[in-house]
């Protein structure tokens, strides 16, 4: 039985990993900040297997937790870092946890001799910080995909250029480093949408969803969103999920980056699908995941079954 060590395996997509690799016969270690809020991960002492899981509490930011926990580890994956909206203090809550926490990441890891495959879930900010619209030269009918130049603006938000930076100390660390032991993927998803694991209320992933179905905009980020009908790209969280796991247990190339995109839909009619009615548009391919789909043998669900599933999933939690 191998070990896979899953940083942020309580989240929204973390839960998702976490529930994979326990069925697929894994002992499961996951990370969390503070283990005394055992209502942040008690769900995934529920799920089937549960006997082969885990808790360690592990901040990234700290380097005795971060390697106590990569102890022994043959697969890891990287999806510990905050994904917020509303920030106080852009540096101390993104900037700081993300980019620093990378650097320590990168550097433990290349200290554990069991390590195998390492995946990073990185963000659609590796190749677009004005995520969901599109990057400057782009027009309505023209794609995003890895071979496009990556894009930051220091205008962008601070999630986005924090994802960014990070991607690009992975990269980096790649070229540095070119006899590991072990392989490096990343993965980069555009907007996870589908149901949750937990009932977490401090889910962002679950957050704008529930803001979408409900045309609610609680900052001028989302605000801007609504008023220009921005076109959102969405990718169902099981898809990420699937395509992390294949990532990590089968020999890829090592180095790569992976958009993981399903479909985009205006935010109008996603806010229409979300509530039971058809879109005015048809759906359109803005992010290309063609290289996920012939590397990773991906077929991507349609947007519409992602955003109905949510759909069912909230009228069954309103009933009751």
């Amino acid at each position: 039985m191998k070990t896979v060590g899953i940083i942020g395996g309580s989240g929204y997509i973390g839960s998702h990993i976490t529930k994979k690799f326990l069925s697929q016969g894994y002992r499961v270690r996951v990370g969390t900040t503070d283990l005394t809020k055992s209502e942040k991960y008690q769900h995934l002492q529920s799920l089937p297997h549960a006997e082969h899981l885990e808790m360690v509490q592990m901040d990234v930011q700290k380097k005795d937790e971060l390697n106590a926990f990569l102890d022994g580890c043959d697969l890891v994956v990287h999806g510990g870092t905050p994904f917020q909206l509303d920030v106080e203090d852009a540096q101390r809550d993104l900037f700081d946890p993300t980019i620093n926490g990378t650097v320590n990441f990168l550097e433990a890891i290349q200290g554990v001799s069991t390590i195998e495959k390492v995946v990073i879930i990185a963000s659609v900010a590796a190749y677009n910080t004005d995520f969901p619209m599109l990057p400057p030269g782009k027009g309505p009918n023209d794609q995003v995909s890895e071979k496009d130049a990556p894009y930051m603006s220091k205008e962008s938000h601070p999630y986005a250029q924090a994802k960014f930076i990070a991607n690009s100390t992975v990269s980096k660390f790649i070229t540095d480093n070119p006899k590991l032991g072990f392989d490096v993927i990343s993965v980069s998803p555009v907007g996870v949408m589908g149901p949750a694991l937990s009932q977490r209320a401090d889910s962002t992933s679950m957050g704008v969803q529930y803001l979408i179905k409900n045309w609610i905009a609680p900052n001028p980020f989302i605000q801007m969103i609504y008023d220009n009908d921005v076109e959102w790209s969405v990718v169902d969280v099981v898809d990420v999920v699937e395509a992390i796991f294949t990532a990590a247990t089968t020999k890829i190339i090592h180095g790569r980056n992976y958009l993981l995109a399903s479909e985009s839909y205006h935010v109008s009619d996603i806010h229409k699908i979300l509530n039971g009615k058809d879109p005015v548009n048809a759906p359109r391919v803005v992010y290309d995941s063609g290289l996920a789909q012939k590397e990773l043998g991906m077929t991507f669900r349609p947007a519409r079954k992602t955003l109905e599933n949510y759909a069912a999933m909230t009228s069954v939690g309103a009933a009751v």
